[in-house]
C-alpha cells in the first residue's frame, strides 16, 4: 500500500469517529500499520477534527520517528506503536473519550457481560487496567499506558475482547485495519452505555448466564459460528 492509500484509509477511519458521535474537537485518533513497509499512518496532535485534511495524516516508524508529515503525530502515538509492536495480529489501533466508555475508564471498573449484545462481540467482561504506576508516569507515560493494556491481557486473548479501558483515563479498541478498530470503539460505547442503564436500573444485576454467553459469542466467532452469510 502507497502511503497516500495509508493516509486516506485513517483520515476516513478518523472522520468515522465523527459520524459515530465518539468524539469532539481534539479528543481521539486512529491509526493503521502497513506491517510490509514497517510504518504507521496516525492522526496529527491537537488537530480539531473539522479542520483535519488526509494531507495531515502523519507517518512514522515503529520507534515513532516520523517518515513523513509536515505536523507532530499524536500524542497517544508511542501507546499505538507499543501495540502494534506486541501485538502481530493488530493492523488499526482507535482511541477515543467516548462518554459512556470514558466514565468506565473513570470509575476504574470493567465493564461485566450482563447481556447477549456484549457476548456477541466480547466473550465476558471488558476488562480495566491496572492504574498507571508513578514510575511508569515518570519513565515514559504513553508508552507505558502501552504497557499497562498488554499487562492486562497477559492471561487473555486480545482477539475475544478488541476493547480495553484505561483505569482514570479512557478506552483504545483494535482491529485487523482502522476500520475495524473504529467499528469496535462504536461497539464499546454502546455496549458501555447499555451496562451503565443495566446497572442503574438494577444495581444487584448479575453477570449473563455463562452458557448463553458461550452460546452467542461462539455462533459469532467459533470455529463452528453460523451467524451472518457464508463466505
Amino acid at each position: 500500500m502507497s502511503y497516500k492509500e495509508l493516509k486516506r484509509e485513517v483520515f476516513e477511519a478518523n472522520m468515522e469517529l465523527v459520524t459515530r458521535d465518539l468524539v469532539i474537537y481534539t479528543f481521539g485518533n486512529v491509526s493503521q500499520i502497513d506491517r510490509q513497509k514497517g510504518v504507521v499512518a496516525i492522526k496529527p496532535s491537537g488537530v480539531a477534527y473539522e479542520n483535519l485534511n488526509v494531507d495531515d495524516i502523519v507517518i512514522v516508524d515503529l520507534e515513532n520517528n516520523i517518515v513523513e508529515g509536515n505536523m507532530r503525530p499524536s500524542s497517544d502515538t508511542k501507546t499505538h506503536t507499543y501495540l502494534y509492536r506486541h501485538w502481530d495480529h493488530v493492523g488499526g489501533i482507535t482511541h477515543t473519550h467516548s462518554t459512556y466508555a470514558t466514565a468506565w475508564a473513570q470509575s476504574r471498573s470493567p465493564i461485566p457481560c450482563l447481556g447477549t449484545t456484549h457476548a456477541d462481540y466480547v466473550y465476558g467482561d471488558i476488562p480495566c487496567t491496572a492504574v498507571i504506576r508513578n514510575d511508569q508516569i515518570d519513565r515514559d507515560y504513553e508508552e507505558e499506558t502501552g504497557v499497562q493494556i498488554t499487562d492486562c491481557f497477559i492471561d487473555r486473548d486480545p482477539n475475544e475482547s478488541p476493547m480495553v479501558i484505561v483505569a482514570g483515563h479512557a478506552p483504545f479498541t483494535w482491529g485487523v485495519d482502522a476500520a475495524k478498530s473504529v467499528y469496535h470503539a462504536a461497539l464499546l460505547e454502546e455496549i458501555a452505555k447499555m451496562a451503565y442503564l443495566t446497572k442503574t436500573l438494577t444495581p444487584q444485576v448479575t453477570d449473563l448466564k455463562q452458557e448463553v454467553m458461550d452460546k452467542h459469542y461462539l455462533r459469532k466467532n467459533g470455529k463452528n459460528a453460523y451467524y451472518g452469510q457464508s463466505k
